[in-house]
């Protein structure tokens, strides 16, 4: 059972990955419960409920036309109703933002946690915590 667990976090985390590249909010606030609870990689602040997160993905979403987001080398644990999804992630920012001058591209990289729950029949994020790479 823990592998076929491991399989769905893994596709959850795939999802929203590829919401977050498409610029779409909505879906990707789907893997979040609304009691939701993390930290900030940038402003280094606490962000707490769906709407605060909103607000974040809409920030970044703003400041880079052009952005990509990966993760990398996932692992997940699980222990009954409660999943941790940790990885390496990256974002690559486009150049320049509409209005400003032209900027470099260029490459964030952090490590990032994931604590899952089970509700129901659905895996939803109940704490996340994002912190970039030292240099």
């Amino acid at each position: 059972m823990a592998k076929s667990v491991r399989r769905e976090i893994l596709h959850l985390e795939r999802e929203q990955v590829r919401a977050i590249n498409r610029g779409d909010v909505r879906s990707a606030l789907k893997l979040f419960d609304r009691g939701f609870v993390g930290f900030s990689s940038t402003k280094h602040h606490r962000i707490r409920g769906l709407g605060a997160l909103r607000k974040t993905f809409e920030y970044y979403l703003k400041r880079a036309p052009k952005l990509a987001y990966h993760i990398e080398q996932p692992h997940v644990s699980v222990s009954g109703g409660t999943a941790v999804a940790t990885f390496y992630w990256s974002v690559q920012l486009g150049r320049g933002r509409p209005g400003r001058t032209k900027q470099k591209a260029r490459k964030i990289r952090g490590r990032g946690t994931h604590v899952f729950a089970r509700q129901g029949k659905e895996w939803k994020v109940v704490h996340e915590h994002f912190s970039r790479a030292s240099r």
